[in-house]
């Protein structure tokens, strides 16, 4: 999985072929273990959390 932004130790990474999981356009965002999945199309959390 490709890294497409780093910053504040938050790697944000988007999937190519991940659509049978979610079915829609997201990134991964990850920072210290915690992983969050967010909606392109409508940007907003579909899976997971990160600290908060």
């Amino acid at each position: 999985m490709p890294t497409i932004s780093m910053f504040y130790g938050i790697l944000i990474r988007m999937f190519f072929r991940d659509i049978e999981k979610h079915h829609t356009p997201h990134i991964h965002a990850e920072y210290q273990g915690d992983v969050a999945v967010y909606s392109l199309s409508a940007f907003c959390v579909s899976a997971g959390e990160l600290l908060r």
